[in-house]
């Protein structure tokens, strides 16, 4: 039988050879049981360490749920009064919708353009700081003054999107909560799976235990069309060829959505956006860093493509993705699941919503060197491996035929609306510019 030293340190020929002796017999015994206490001190404080960092965890996440998770200090005063208040309906066939991301870009415009016309809107948004938190909260202070009430809490909590269910009897979800932008997904990749994977999925299983299902309209991206050189993008075009995380984690999505759809009845209707700008806008979009940066007298940075060729995108005006937002909501069908069982087949769409007339960089570039009357001080290089695609053009026939869009907003028209915003938003303290400059842009609609 084969001694523990004979276990350990098996006779390897050609290796090493232990001596056998009995002195160093002892003194390894020795020093193994001295190594032996030592690991098992080790595992101990490992342990304790853990244990603590757990309990710490859940005296962190605990006191997130009671402080915040309902809504914050906000809700827990008033109850479910505001909430139930914001998802009544005054509109006959009208719909109340819990939208997500309701103080960002898009999801601030579609749920005023819902309340506009009498539906009933509930808003959730976590106020991260990928960018600014406090243009978040102006236009969530924009959606208070319509009535608007939105719950700060996160996606990915259950028991918070659970709760809201149980007050609210939601016909409709607007998701649009995601981790934006194709750059920063290198600088932090888990953010995008935690919000566009993870939340994704958090809420889709709260919506098939739903009873009733709601209908689900969420945004997925024209980058999933990554790789893809047929022109314009086509829905029927192959998107298995991601560029970026970002792009690889709509893509995700859309797989998953398809998946409950078919498994539980959810009906769900993907949108496709092209580049959408606008006022009220993202401050990380390139028309916005842009503006920005002329006004303060800064270099901007604009890549081009292989052989020197410009990067052209569908630039597609706020307005216009509202009306296909709302296009979306209002033919969406119905889920025909109960209490997480599928009853029978659901309806299953995914659409592009795009300007169908790309413009290359430089020309917005022109474009934004017009409106604000300063010339751009341009830096010109080859556009990094970071993930971005070359072109987009959208092919939107599919949604013309099921809902009739059609954007109406050339970008001329939509940037000389974008620099109005910007200029009424920041004024001229925010840059350089000289009072003169701003009073002189100030004339634009």
């Amino acid at each position: 039988m084969p001694s523990l030293e004979e276990e350990l340190f098996p006779s390897t020929p050609g290796k090493f050879k232990i001596d056998r002796n009995h002195a160093m017999n002892r003194q390894f015994y020795r020093c193994f049981a001295s190594t032996s206490t030592m690991f098992l001190w080790a595992l101990f404080l490992i342990a304790l360490t853990a244990s603590y960092l757990s309990f710490q965890s859940f005296v962190d996440s605990g006191s997130r749920y009671f402080s915040a998770s309902w809504g914050g200090i906000q809700w827990e005063k008033q109850g479910e009064k505001p909430v139930r208040s914001s998802a009544q309906i005054h509109r006959s066939g009208g719909m109340s919708v819990l939208v997500t991301g309701a103080a960002g870009f898009v999801g601030s415009h579609v749920s005023l353009a819902l309340r506009k016309r009498g539906d009933g809107v509930v808003g959730l948004d976590n106020f991260n700081s990928y960018y600014d938190p406090s243009l978040k909260k102006a236009r969530k202070a924009l959606l208070s003054d319509h009535g608007i009430f939105v719950v700060e809490g996160d996606v990915n909590d259950a028991k918070l999107l659970a709760k809201l269910f149980d007050v609210v009897a939601f016909t409709h979800v607007m998701h649009l909560a995601a981790q934006a932008g194709v750059r920063y997904a290198m600088e932090n990749p888990h953010s995008y799976v935690h919000s566009n994977i993870a939340g994704l999925v958090t809420l889709l299983e709260i919506c098939k235990s739903a009873n009733p299902q709601p209908a689900i309209v969420w945004a997925s991206s024209s980058s999933v069309y990554g790789l893809n050189d047929k022109s314009p993008f086509s829905e029927a075009d192959r998107t298995d060829q991601p560029a970026s995380l970002y792009a690889a984690t709509k893509k995700a999505g859309e797989e998953i959505t398809h998946t409950y759809n078919h498994i539980y009845g959810l009906a769900i209707t993907g949108l496709r956006f092209f580049t959408v700008y606008g006022p009220w806008g993202r401050p990380d979009m390139a028309y916005f860093s842009f503006t920005r940066n002329i006004l303060q007298g800064k270099p901007i940075t604009i890549y081009r493509g292989k052989n020197r060729v410009d990067l052209a995108r569908d630039f597609t005006y706020i307005d216009d993705i509202v009306k296909g937002c709302l296009g979306s909501l209002d033919t969406s069908g119905k889920s025909t699941g109960s209490s997480g069982k599928k009853r029978g087949p659901a309806p299953y769409r995914i659409f592009n919503l795009g300007n169908t007339s790309p413009v290359t960089v430089p020309n917005l570039v022109d474009i934004l060197e017009r409106h604000l009357k300063v010339k751009a001080k341009r830096n010109v290089v080859d556009m990094p491996g970071n993930g971005d695609v070359p072109f987009t053009h959208a092919n939107t026939s599919a949604a013309r035929m099921a809902f009739g869009y059609k954007p109406t907003t050339d970008l001329q028209t939509g940037l000389k609306k974008f620099v109005r915003w910007y200029l009424s938003y920041y004024g001229y303290n925010h840059g350089k510019a000289s009072k003169s400059q701003v009073n002189s842009l100030s004339i634009f609609t």
